[in-house]
């Protein structure tokens, strides 16, 4: 099954076709982030799949699947060719080699957020800012020290994520934390599924010409590493993303630019991205505050 998050607080399951069958009122669904209410109770979607669908995919606002989650848990470097690429444009990382190994995982600011139809947003005029297509996914339930073996059960499912990001010496949680750098969706795909999440192609092109096109088979640690990994220092929860971090590729996007990421059989989304009128070189950040 796919879930979808529509007009703010409707959860809906998606078809094929682009079609919405929605589920709030059927399932009694109260929450602003519907889906976690869903993953946590007592709740049965399969009955309402060949329901006929409420609306269109096209005719409703789309946001991410999990409005605000708790933690998003990030995988640096965890491509081989995209460490390679780094090392080569020290513009992509200002530190020496290293990989999600060396330094672990870092964390995304919850409030990064958006969903596809809520566009990307550039905060300045004179920083350079890449793309990269990400597989992430959605945890299903409460988990501590958990090993990768048993992992994969802890998935509810998985999703598509652009990780947007200033480059510069700023740390990575300051530099991809901006409003709007997480885009997430447009639907989570149950594991159930996917028949093997480390079997994936993804391709993210900007303004029809493809920029970054690889497997997930590439990963340096695989989706259950990461959970296990990640675990280990903190209590995972329900409705947490975790993404895994990118293929090379990467490069800048600017106001105007359409952004179309599509991750086989997980889905497709486009997304647009404007330019604030602020530089960076201008900002003022005094100590001590204003006087």
């Amino acid at each position: 099954m796919k879930f979808i998050r529509f007009n703010e607080d409707r959860l809906g399951l998606l078809g094929e076709d682009g079609g919405i069958v929605d589920l709030t009122d059927r399932l009694g669904l109260e929450s602003a982030d519907p889906l976690v209410e869903y993953i946590e109770g007592d709740h049965d979607a399969a009955e309402y799949a060949d329901a006929d669908p409420d609306h269109d995919v096209e005719d409703v606002h789309v946001g991410a699947p999990v409005e605000r989650p708790g933690k998003v848990i990030a995988a640096p470097l965890n491509y081989e060719a995209h460490i390679e690429e780094a090392i080569a444009d020290r513009d992509i990382t200002t530190d020496e080699w290293f990989s999600i190994e060396d330094k672990g995982y870092f964390l995304k600011a919850p409030s990064s957020v958006v969903g596809p139809d809520d566009g990307i947003e550039l905060p300045f005029a004179d920083r350079r800012v890449d793309h990269e297509v990400e597989l992430a996914f959605v945890m299903g339930s409460e988990v501590k020290d958990v090993d990768a073996a048993d992992a994969w059960d802890e998935i509810f499912g998985y999703t598509i994520l652009l990780d947007i990001s200033v480059r510069g010496d700023q740390d990575r949680s300051n530099r991809k934390s901006y409003d709007s750098f997480t885009v997430v969706g447009p639907a989570v795909v149950t594991h159930d599924e996917i028949d093997d999440p480390q079997d994936l192609d993804l391709t993210l092109a900007i303004n029809g010409d493809t920029k970054q096109d690889a497997n997930t088979s590439d990963m340096v640690y695989t989706c259950a590493d990461v959970v296990q990994y990640a675990s280990i220092g903190a209590t995972l929860e329900v409705g947490d993303v975790i993404t895994t971090g990118t293929p090379e590729g990467v490069s800048p996007i600017e106001g105007g630019d359409t952004v179309d990421a599509e991750i086989e059989d997980v889905g497709e989304m486009t997304v647009e991205v404007s330019q604030r009128d602020v530089r960076f070189e201008d900002v003022n950040v005094r100590k001590g505050g204003q006087e």
